[in-house]
């Protein structure tokens, strides 16, 4: 078991001249760029789930990995050799981060008490992983979706008695990544919505939804953990509708609760284009509203309308992501976690590197090429001078609140003047991100 990567080296930067596949040519973890190191820039966390609990199955056939950990029971020796080997893996990649679910790391459960039991079982051991490595935790989050109890949602299900269940899987992932020290702490409502809503009361499902979310923001004062709480947007799948379908969705909901100043969104590319937007647009939401947080880089695939959680690979996108990022004030509790997984064919251990190293290394090429667009910041001059007319005279005054509508309609009457249409340059916009995107 300890075994499983022994063959492969720890990873090192040798430069975009290498022609070592086991080696970062871009990702220099101590490089310096706008007064931090790569390294501070992208905090970068590998997920538990895909890497270490997925066994390559899909609905229509078994596991393909077969790694040594996978197969028979799912008891603590399992959780155990599952821990060392994810581990390892943190090791000989140098990631500084990684990410789980609570049912990710322990051993099976079905009662509550047993699951309190096995949880805090398992912590002691990670705890000790965490002591003799540099490895830290970005954020925990607790599976509400996968149980069958969890079918017709979590704090949304026609049942409280599943809602207490949620409740308690909350309460200890939360308490654990606190303990743990994690920087933030996920909720994804993978079932928090309908099927059909022949049978479903929209408004008394969100309704629990919000005192639900209201009760981790309380819980989370009550024990001190000072790292974010971020709400994860996806329109669809599992269920038909989900209620936390996108960053704009998301902020309208939580202003009704009053926790807009309170929980902030960790966004998924893949789950963006789901719904219909740019990870971009997702990004610029998150920035305007004031809640960006963090992000599950992955992508999709364009001829597939599902969550393919594939491992980001179009540096155009990634170079305008990190663009945004930074505009807004870069990563703070958030990092870049990589929410993807190796596809079913890819069944060697290496596959795994390869993977995280090509998805590192396009993040390193899109954050030098995000600063160099910053540097010489020609999008902001131009979005500058477009809105320039906003920043004095009856422009100001209404933003200020200092003009009717009457009075608005009076200048223009006054003026009597049809204004001329002013081009947005589109395409020269265009060409200048795919000039820098290189």
């Amino acid at each position: 078991m300890s075994g499983y990567f022994d063959h492969i080296d720890p990873i090192k930067y040798e430069g975009k001249d290498s022609q070592n596949p086991l080696a970062f040519k871009y990702y220099d973890a101590t490089k310096e760029l706008m007064g931090k190191t790569m390294a501070d820039h992208l905090r970068f966390a590998v997920c538990y789930w895909h890497n270490f609990c997925w066994d390559g199955f899909d609905v229509f056939g078994g596991g393909t990995f077969n790694r040594p950990w996978h197969g028979g029971d799912n008891d603590q020796a399992a959780a155990e050799a599952k821990l060392d080997a994810a581990f390892d893996f943190f090791d000989r990649l140098g990631n500084p981060f990684f990410c789980f679910h609570d049912i990710d790391v322990m051993a099976a459960s079905e009662t509550p008490k047993e699951h309190v039991e096995n949880f805090h079982k398992i912590l002691d051991k990670i705890e000790g992983k965490m002591d003799s490595s540099d490895v830290k935790l970005l954020w925990g989050t607790a599976n509400m979706f996968s149980h069958p109890r969890y079918m017709s949602g979590a704090s949304t299900n026609p049942n409280p008695d599943v809602a207490a269940f949620a409740a308690l899987q909350v309460k200890e992932a939360l308490e654990a990544t606190h303990r743990l020290g994690g920087q933030g702490y996920v909720l994804w409502g993978g079932r928090e919505g309908y099927d059909t809503i022949l049978n479903t009361n929209v408004k008394q499902e969100m309704q629990q939804l919000g005192r639900f979310l209201t009760m981790v923001v309380e819980h989370k004062h009550k024990i001190g953990f000072d790292g974010d709480i971020w709400v994860e947007p996806k329109p669809h799948e599992p269920t038909k509708h989900q209620y936390d379908r996108d960053v704009g969705t998301i902020y309208g909901f939580l202003k009704e609760y009053g926790l807009e100043n309170e929980v902030g969104v960790n966004i998924e590319p893949n789950h963006a284009t789901l719904a219909g937007n740019s990870f971009e647009h997702e990004i610029e939401m998150a920035n305007a509203f004031g809640m960006f947080g963090s992000i599950d880089f992955n992508r999709g695939d364009p001829q597939n309308g599902w969550d393919t959680d594939q491992f980001p690979n179009d540096l155009r996108e990634t170079t305008m992501a990190l663009y945004y990022i930074l505009k807004g004030g870069g990563f703070k509790k958030g990092g870049a976690n990589f929410d993807a997984k190796v596809r079913r064919q890819s069944i060697d251990a290496v596959d795994l590197f390869h993977g995280h190293i090509g998805a590192m290394d396009l993040l390193a090429r899109s954050l030098e090429n995000a600063v160099t667009m910053i540097e010489n910041d020609q999008l902001q001059k131009m979005k500058d001078e477009r809105y320039a007319g906003w920043a004095s005279g009856l422009g100001a005054d209404m933003l200020a609140g200092k003009t009717s509508l009457e009075d608005m309609a009076a200048a223009c009457l006054k003026e009597n003047k049809s204004p001329k249409p002013v081009s947005g340059h589109q395409e020269l916009l265009e060409n200048i991100v795919t000039q820098a995107a290189k």
